[in-house]
C-alpha cells in the first residue's frame, strides 16, 4: 500500500534536519519532487545543505529570522512562523510534492506561535494522500507524535561542544 507518511524527528541530538535531508536526497534520487522549508534559520543563512541542494535544483525556502534569545522579542519570528506556515499550506495543498520538509518546525508549535491543534487539522485535511511530509525540531507536541506514522528521537550522548570545540565546516553547517 502506498501511503504519504507524517515522519517527525524530534529530540534534543543532533542530526534531525541531517535524518531529514538524508531521506530528501533519497527521494530526489528516486525521481521523487522534493522541497525543504525551513522555519528558524535566517534567510541569510549559507550553509553547507542549502549550496548543495541549490546546485542540483532542489527548492529550498528558508523563512525563519534565526533562534530568539531568551527574553528576546518574538515578534518577527512569530510574523516570519506564519509566512513559512502560509507557504508550506500552499506547497502541502498543490499536491505537486512527493516530499515536503518542514524543518524545525516544532519551534513555532512549541513556542505557540502557531496553533498546534490549528496546524494538525489543517494537515490531517489538506495533505495529499500519497505524500510523504517531515516534520523536524526539538519538543514535538504530543498531538504531532500521536498523529505521526514515524517517530525518530535523536537524543545527545556526547557533543563535541561540551569539550569547547566549535561547530566544524561540513558537519554543523
Amino acid at each position: 500500500m502506498k501511503k504519504g507518511l507524517l515522519i517527525v524527528n524530534t529530540g534534543t541530538g543532533k542530526g534531525k534536519t541531517t535524518a531529514s535531508l538524508g531521506t530528501l536526497i533519497r527521494a530526489w534520487g528516486h525521481g521523487m519532487k522534493v522541497v525543504m522549508i525551513q522555519f528558524i534559520k535566517h534567510e541569510n543563512a549559507h550553509f553547507g545543505e542549502i549550496k548543495a541542494a541549490r546546485k542540483i535544483g532542489i527548492p529550498w525556502y528558508i523563512t525563519g529570522a534565526g533562534f530568539v534569545k531568551a527574553g528576546g522579542d518574538p515578534i518577527e519570528a512569530i510574523e516570519k512562523a506564519e509566512k513559512g506556515w502560509s507557504l508550506a499550506q500552499e506547497i502541502i495543498s498543490s499536491g505537486e510534492y512527493d516530499v515536503v520538509v518542514l524543518d524545525e518546525f516544532t519551534y513555532p508549535l512549541h513556542y505557540g506561535w502557531l496553533d498546534t491543534k490549528k496546524v494538525l487539522s489543517w494537515i490531517e485535511e489538506n495533505k495529499p494522500e500519497g505524500m510523504h511530509l517531515i516534520i523536524t525540531g526539538r519538543y514535538a507536541p504530543e498531538e504531532l507524535i500521536e498523529m505521526a506514522d514515524l517517530v525518530n528521537e535523536i537524543t545527545s550522548i556526547k557533543h563535541p561542544f561540551e569539550k569547547r570545540i566549535k561547530a566544524q565546516i561540513g558537519i554543523e553547517y
